[in-house]
């Protein structure tokens, strides 16, 4: 899967560590069901802490602070609080 994320460029998720995937699952569906910026960036802190499995912690790599900003910017739109994310911000699946 190949993550847009607006001017910052591309991410591909098949470069990712399996942890650093699990946690952009757990984190886009978070971006759907937040209620509030706060909520969300809760909801990353404690993916990224809790690891895959409970494994532990997870560092926030380049490629995943990019992901996680992109996210934000998303959910910031969906709350009526933030700019829209560039048009052409999709994800692809390969």
């Amino acid at each position: 899967m190949i993550i847009d994320c607006d001017k910052a460029g591309q991410v591909d998720t098949a470069r990712l560590s399996p942890e650093e995937r699990h946690i952009i699952q757990k984190i886009m569906a978070w971006q759907s069901l937040s209620t509030s910026m706060a909520m969300f960036r809760e909801k990353t802190a404690a993916a990224l802490e809790a690891g895959w499995n409970n494994s532990g912690p997870v560092s926030k790599t380049r490629a995943l602070s990019l992901v996680i900003d992109h996210f934000e910017k998303k959910v910031r739109y969906r709350l009526g609080t933030g700019a829209q994310p560039i048009k052409n911000s999709r994800i692809k699946n390969l």
